[in-house]
């Protein structure tokens, strides 16, 4: 992970001496990795909409073998190898989103260390000079707390935290009395309910279930049995996107308690997939209309 983010650093660096500002390098450097990662965007997006389709298939095999759990397997598997899916698609990229997601953490925890590429030598004499001085040091962020007390008068540590009138270098629960420590992270919240709203309705089922019952009508002697159990699975579905929408919500506490440059790198790749989902869909819409077209 620490070589990640040493990576990550570097390019952050890089971006930051072109531009004197750690939020905008940072804005970019979210773009510049969103750009890497669009072709496994696009894939994860087409394994999204090719799961969401046959989804309905799968409640109905779930159905007719639900005392066979090894036929379900197996017509599972078809199913799977029909439509060119593979049962752990999207594992991947979600592993990489984390393993990224932890980098960026990191990074950003620490920004001496993965970002100037500062010492550990250097930064433990820095934290005893400011003990010495009797200085509190946030024992979370002790970089961020270097930073801030010394960067003004020392080269070495001084990274441009200004963003917009914003100190990127505040974390806003020790900072309450400051109103705008709680700009960036309210705007990330709001742009995590956005962004899992269009999850949402990427995977909702159409409403008529017009597949689902015609799968249904196979199952001689279940119909309403089956129709029966369709309407409980609903109300479960209908429970579990509810609990989706309060996932955002855990995400303050994160915000909160984190220096506002990681927020920000988490508000603006919010604002990029939002963006990003809009316009892979729309391409892949218009590829699909064209090969149901031929």
């Amino acid at each position: 992970m620490s070589f990640l983010a040493s990576v990550f650093g570097t390019i952050l660096y890089f971006i930051y001496n072109i531009v004197n500002n750690y939020g905008f390098a940072i804005i970019l450097f979210s773009v510049l990795l969103k750009i890497v990662l669009l072709p496994l965007s696009i894939k994860q997006q087409r394994t999204m909409q090719k799961t969401s389709k046959i989804q309905e298939q799968m409640q109905a095999l779930q159905f007719k073998y639900k005392n066979d759990p090894e036929k379900l397997n197996q017509e599972t598997m078809r199913l799977y190898k029909s439509e060119n899916m593979s049962p752990f698609s999207g594992c991947l990229s979600a592993i990489l989103q984390l393993v990224i997601l932890l980098a960026v953490f990191y990074m950003v925890k620490s920004p001496l260390t993965f970002v100037k590429n500062v010492s550990e030598e250097d930064i433990n004499n820095y934290k005893n000079e400011l003990q010495s001085a009797n200085v509190e040091i946030n024992q979370a962020y002790p970089e961020i707390s270097i930073i801030q007390h010394k960067g003004n008068e020392d080269e070495k540590v001084y990274l441009n935290m200004n963003f917009l009138g914003l100190d990127l270098n505040k974390v806003p629960m020790q900072n309450l009395s400051d109103p705008k420590v709680y700009i960036i992270p309210i705007l990330y919240i709001l742009s995590t309910f956005i962004s899992t709203k269009i999850s949402t309705n990427m995977n909702k089922k159409d409403k008529d279930k017009k597949l689902l019952n015609d799968h249904i009508e196979e199952f001689e002697g279940e119909s309403k049995e089956v129709k029966k159990e369709v309407e409980e699975v609903d109300m479960v579905e209908q429970t579990n996107k509810s609990m989706s929408l309060l996932m955002p919500i855990m995400s303050i506490s994160i915000s909160l308690v984190a220096p506002l440059g990681l927020a920000l790198y988490w508000l603006t790749s919010n604002v990029l997939m939002i963006l990003e989902r809009f316009f892979i869909n729309k391409y892949l819409k218009s590829k699909e209309e064209k090969e149901n077209a031929k």
